[in-house]
């Protein structure tokens, strides 16, 4: 009998098989098309000619933990203990996945804010934990007032993604504030906050848990070296937690994973050496201005973009199609691959909005652009 009857294969493998199969330009997935930094490649080349190959610690490699302290110590102006707030992961969403594991009981209630990242809701389920999916509103703030009737004693976590995927939207002071008074009111939930893309933010930084000193004794912020590098195939990320939380937190990983592999942490410590996290943002945030710029003269509704790499498209203008056959039409008969956001929904909710990952090469970008503008 399935754990898990009501997961399928993602969208993501299917839209990309679909890009395969028709040849078409896969902006669907999120990751990278261009080269990784030079200095990162010789770095590995380097490393792998040294001692790096075997088991680091369990938390991880402890040059690496220092200097991601020091990271959210210039970053985020918070303090943390490297040896008991922090852990490296094999991606975000092993520690994601770990943290539900490892923090939710049988029946307790998680609450996931919608359109939200797939894999939330299977990590809740497989912890014996109840998923309650709350809908953001049509424009992607969060329903404060909802999320607050839908908390209870049964409530054990509140999950938020800042910046947010699919959406591309950060979350406000105003947000936070509201969020701060709800756990205020519910002293037992815990906060995960996902915050991979945060670096990847635009004409406004995003608010961070880490500088919510409120937040620290109760939250639990899962962040990702592959999306801020550009190395997503390496798998690599980090929590870090209070160390009442970690404790637990430990017990799960050290089962699961053990440790991360050897060399990309080493690699990635010394590239933190000579890398200015500040390039990621104006980085990014050039394509995602090319992006928008090549589709101005396009059908498509562009939707605000404030963080991630990703942008959000409405086609209400070109097709009263539903979301799902509308991006198999768009592969088919236009040669581009989009993810629908209908899929991020627990309810399928169709607001005639697809995704696109803008994280290309130019020529890409290009090319994509020139077969959207013609619908």
């Amino acid at each position: 009998m399935s754990k898990l009857p009501n997961i399928g294969t993602s969208i993501f493998t299917i839209m990309s098989k679909l890009a395969s199969d028709h040849n078409a330009i896969n902006l669907s997935q999120g990751f990278p098309n261009f080269p990784v930094d030079e200095r990162l490649k010789d770095i590995v080349a380097q490393l792998a000619q040294e001692e790096v190959h075997q088991y680091t610690p369990m938390s991880g490699f402890p040059p690496l933990l220092q200097k991601i302290a020091k990271l959210t110590a210039e970053q985020y102006n918070r303090t943390i203990n490297p040896d008991t707030e922090l852990l490296i992961t094999t991606g975000a969403t092993q520690g994601i996945f770990t943290t539900i594991q490892a923090l939710v009981n049988k029946g307790d209630e998680v609450l996931i804010l919608d359109p939200s990242y797939d894999s939330y809701e299977p990590s809740v389920l497989l912890a014996n934990g109840i998923p309650v999916r709350i809908p953001l509103n049509d424009d992607y703030s969060p329903n404060w007032e909802t999320i607050e009737k839908a908390c209870s004693t049964k409530t054990r976590m509140i999950i938020i993604n800042n910046p947010h995927n699919p959406s591309g939207r950060i979350l406000s002071q105003y947000d936070f504030n509201k969020l701060e008074a709800i756990l205020e009111k519910f002293p037992h939930i815990l906060l995960l906050s996902d915050e991979v893309y945060e670096y990847i933010t635009f004409e406004e930084k995003h608010i961070s848990v880490h500088t919510r000193e409120k937040l620290h004794n109760r939250c639990i912020t899962a962040s990702s070296f592959g999306k801020s590098f550009h190395v997503t195939g390496w798998k690599i990320g980090y929590i870090i937690a209070p160390e009442h939380l970690m404790y637990e937190i430990k017990k799960v990983h050290q089962f699961l994973v053990f440790s991360v592999n050897s060399l990309s942490q080493a690699a990635i410590s010394k590239y933190l050496d000579i890398v200015s996290i500040t390039e990621i943002r104006s980085f990014y945030k050039q394509k995602r201005d090319y992006f928008r710029q090549l589709l101005q003269n396009s059908r498509f509704e562009l939707l605000p973009c404030e963080g991630t790499y990703f942008q959000v498209v409405s086609y209400a203008n070109i097709s009263d199609e539903n979301d799902f056959d509308f991006c198999k039409r768009l592969i088919k008969e236009y040669g581009v691959a989009a993810i629908p956001i209908s899929t991020f929904y627990a309810n399928a909710k169709d607001l005639k909005l697809i995704r696109f990952c803008f994280a290309k090469d130019n020529l890409t970008l290009e090319a994509a652009a020139h077969k959207l503008c013609q619908l």
